[in-house]
């Protein structure tokens, strides 16, 4: 192995460049400590700007109780966090960067000019002016001889020395920006306990329906039980050629877990060629993934009019339609066309269409199996990571006193809408305050 190229030593290392590491600096340069933010990438904040390509969602504008209930099963560990550091804090600290906010219609919180590109270009000059050091392509390597911090540099490997040290490494999504989970054996090896990272945020795969119903049904539970091969995965080709990438709008999702926690929410999802993705299968991702894990399939129900009673969809379909087909039928009597009118041919077949009342049920509520998540690293956020029972109430790891870890490589997860970001600064904010901590006792 070549030698150390560089030997550094300082107050405090920041690994990893996104919104909690650059956050946990901000902390530790307020305080006059020397930082040095170490990142892989050619630059910072990677994940960020594409977060904020369609604009960017800084945080949401809800009531603090309903913020925090979006943390679900972690709620007790983030609420406390973003009571230092919320979405008021949030917008208040955009603002002493010159970036103004608004909430739009949904309660979401945007920059005013909708970009993240801005607000991280004022982001950096402030850290560069309060003297943080960037250190890019950087890959960290773990500890070396007396705990020393190891990088893999284009020049050679460089030898780290600090006081304090925050990990802000994110999940397992995404790794062309950087989020590649190379840092789960790494800690497992400093006998830190962690949790196994696991999609968040994601699509889902659904059985193919194309074979004869029993036959379809056989396979799909011989997999189940472990006696026959995994079903095959996404819809016919037919709809996948015609449909997928295409969105579902105005429908309403329900789902019940067989813990009997419940899910129904109206908004809109897009069909991919082998499943289903998009917010409002986000929204009810962790609940499928959950059941899917447990079970190992989730079925939703999907009212693809959510506006009609059953009632007047019953009678609609029952109207007599003379000459017209029943494509023709349910345009012109429902409005339900399309991808909408697709997807009932794809899941009832020729002859399930022909039963009106088989059909003006599967409107109302049409069953849609999923079968296995996608994979982590095309999920928008993960869930899984460092065990909170790991830490310490400042985020520091007790297996390794100094070393404190923030963002998405903590055990927790959110829902999109502006609660991903929200606690990401709000753990790079209690880190960096843990670590000035620290080295104030120290």
């Amino acid at each position: 192995m070549d030698a150390p190229t560089l030997r550094l030593a300082c107050d405090a290392v920041i690994i990893g460049g996104g919104p909690a590491g650059l956050m946990a600096a901000e902390r530790l340069a307020q305080a006059g400590h020397g930082v040095h933010v170490f990142d892989a990438m050619p630059s910072v904040g990677r994940k960020f700007l594409l977060a904020g390509k369609g604009g960017l969602n800084l945080t949401h504008s809800e009531p603090f109780d309903a913020f925090a209930a979006r943390f679900g099963a972690r709620r007790a560990q983030i609420e406390p966090l973003l009571a230092a550091f919320g979405p008021n804090h949030l917008r208040d600290w955009a603002a002493g960067l010159g970036v103004d906010t608004f909430v739009g219609t949904s309660g979401r919180v945007f920059p005013a000019e909708m970009k993240a590109a801005p607000l991280l270009r004022a982001w950096l000059a402030r850290l560069r002016a309060q003297g943080v050091v960037f250190h890019m392509r950087s890959r960290w390597l773990g500890w070396g001889e007396g705990g020393a911090l190891r990088f893999a540099t284009p020049a050679g490997e460089s030898s780290v020395t600090a006081r304090a040290t925050v990990l802000a490494l994110g999940g397992a999504s995404w790794p062309q920006l950087g989020s590649d989970a190379a840092w789960v054996p790494l800690l497992a090896h400093q006998g830190v306990e962690t949790v196994p990272l696991a999609a968040a945020n994601c699509g889902f795969d659904v059985p193919r329906v194309d074979a004869p119903v029993g036959e379809t049904r056989r396979a799909f539970f011989l997999e189940l039980i472990g006696r026959g091969p995994a079903p095959a995965v996404g819809w016919t080709p037919f709809f996948a050629a015609r449909y997928a990438g295409q969105p579902f709008k105005s429908v309403a999702l329900a789902f019940t877990d067989s813990q009997g926690r419940h899910f129904a929410r109206r908004g809109e999802f897009v069909a991919t060629a082998t499943g289903v993705e998009g917010s409002l299968i986000y929204a009810v991702s962790s609940l499928l993934r959950d059941e899917i894990t447990a079970h190992g399939h989730a079925t939703f129900h999907l009212d693809l009019l959510p506006d009609h009673t059953p009632e007047r969809v019953l009678a609609e379909v029952r109207h007599p339609r003379g000459a017209r087909s029943l494509t023709s039928h349910l345009k012109g009597r429902l409005g339900l066309d399309g991808i909408k009118a697709a997807i009932l041919y794809e899941q009832l077949g020729r002859e399930g269409m022909a039963d009106a009342l088989a059909l003006a049920q599967a409107i109302k509520s049409l069953p849609i199996t999923a079968i296995a998540p996608r994979p982590v690293q095309e999920a928008i956020s993960t869930a899984g990571g460092v065990a909170f029972c790991a830490l310490d109430a400042h985020l520091m790891l007790r297996a390794l006193p100094g070393v404190f870890c923030a963002g998405e490589m903590l055990d927790w997860e959110a829902p999109t809408g502006g609660y991903l970001l929200t606690a990401c600064f709000a753990t790079g904010s209690a880190a960096g305050d843990g670590a000035v901590r620290w080295l104030g006792y120290r």
